[in-house]
């Protein structure tokens, strides 16, 4: 059985763009593959920054929604890690179909 590991929450309420983004940028930086952090935030412009910030660095945004009040914003980011190994390698120069040299 593996352990599962517990969700971060990163309580960035009441600070300003683009401290939220950042403050996710730090806890992302040595964060384990897997990891899910729930952000919450109470700047509107929070919500299209991280979700731009998880399309950029190749992220998960498994959920982002404000609260019934509109008073707090809930983003719950899945950390990835891509392996060095997975990276595409670059393509031989030519190209496939050209005739050898």
């Amino acid at each position: 059985m593996t352990e599962r590991v517990r969700d971060l929450v990163l309580d960035v309420r009441g600070k300003r763009c683009p401290q939220p983004v950042i403050e996710l940028g730090r806890a992302a930086r040595d964060a384990p593959d897997g990891l899910v952090v729930v952000v919450l935030a109470t700047d509107p412009a929070a919500e299209p920054d991280i979700a731009a910030w998880c399309r950029m660095r190749g992220h998960h945004l498994l959920h982002q929604g404000w609260n019934e009040d509109a008073s707090q914003l809930v983003s719950r980011v899945r950390i990835r890690r891509t392996p060095q190994a997975a990276v595409p390698a670059a393509p031989p120069p030519g190209g496939p179909g050209t005739p050898p040299g």
